[in-house]
């Protein structure tokens, strides 16, 4: 009898308290968002555009800079316009050794100097002393690797140019992003979506189709298709041509990823696989 009346007073002064916190709705975790901040191919008005490819990545636990684009002050005047705080970003990611991709490292570094920067470990020894003696630490990367806790590289690839892709690993699937994709865009997601054994939900950045045929094109889509990519937001050295195939042959599932473009990951998706 007594332990029921501890009971009854338990429920009668803890009771809707209780009952409140169980009805209160939890903060789900931040979605992943991905801000094109430099880019050849506009998008966002008010934001400088020139020939290269740089893009904020934001899990929520940690935030990385993946490639610098071609110079520093129109990545920093971007990241501003965007209202993304250098001091923010806790890692830099370089896919290959072209301007285009590393010039606005400098500029970057002088602003916020302490962060680590994972590179391919074919990037010459002068270039990583340069870096380091601007005050980061360095990482080389070779082979496939965890970066941070939701955050992967590919590895570098390529028999010539190597490159190395981020890889971030979501409850909606894999989100790829290629600076220029030398190595070959298909070989690139085959080894992402084989490496982490997870479907590609997005595939976005530089294709590297510019110079290539129509056929070629198509031939490259058909096989992206195969693998059961969902979405797709090429840009960069893709190509006018090949993006408008993209566009036409994902739809509503084409994405644009154009200067300023903002891409907030689903945290799920159906089971038609559409987000």
């Amino acid at each position: 009898m007594r332990r029921r009346s501890w009971l009854a007073l338990w429920l009668l002064i803890f009771g809707p308290w209780a009952a409140a916190m169980a009805a209160e709705p939890r903060m789900a975790p931040a979605s992943p968002r991905i801000t094109v901040v430099y880019n050849n191919v506009p998008h966002a008005p008010g934001l400088a555009t020139a020939w290269g490819f740089a893009a904020v990545v934001a899990t929520g636990d940690h935030t990385v800079l993946f490639d610098t684009g071609g110079d520093g002050p129109t990545l920093l005047a971007n990241l501003r316009r965007l209202g993304i705080d250098p001091d923010s970003i806790d890692a830099v990611v370089l896919s290959h050794i072209h301007g285009d991709h590393t010039g606005g490292l400098d500029d970057f570094l002088a602003r916020r100097p302490k962060v680590t920067v994972y590179l391919p470990q074919s990037f010459p020894a002068a270039f990583v002393r340069d870096v380091e003696r601007r005050g980061a630490r360095v990482e080389t990367v070779s082979g496939q690797r965890r970066l941070f806790a939701n955050l992967h590289s590919t590895g570098e690839l390529g028999d010539g140019i190597r490159e190395q892709a981020l890889i971030v690993d979501t409850p909606a699937g894999l989100v790829v992003i290629t600076g220029c994709a030398h190595p070959d865009i298909v070989r690139i997601a085959r080894t992402a979506r084989e490496y982490l054994g997870k479907d590609i939900q997005l595939l976005m950045g530089g294709f590297h189709l510019l110079s290539r045929s129509p056929g070629q094109n198509r031939a490259t889509i058909g096989a992206l298709r195969r693998l059961g990519i969902r979405q797709v937001a090429p840009s960069h050295c893709t190509g006018d041509e090949a993006i408008a195939l993209f566009r036409k042959t994902w739809g509503r599932d084409f994405i644009e990823g154009g200067c300023g473009a903002v891409i907030d990951i689903p945290a799920t998706v159906d089971r038609s696989g559409k987000p």
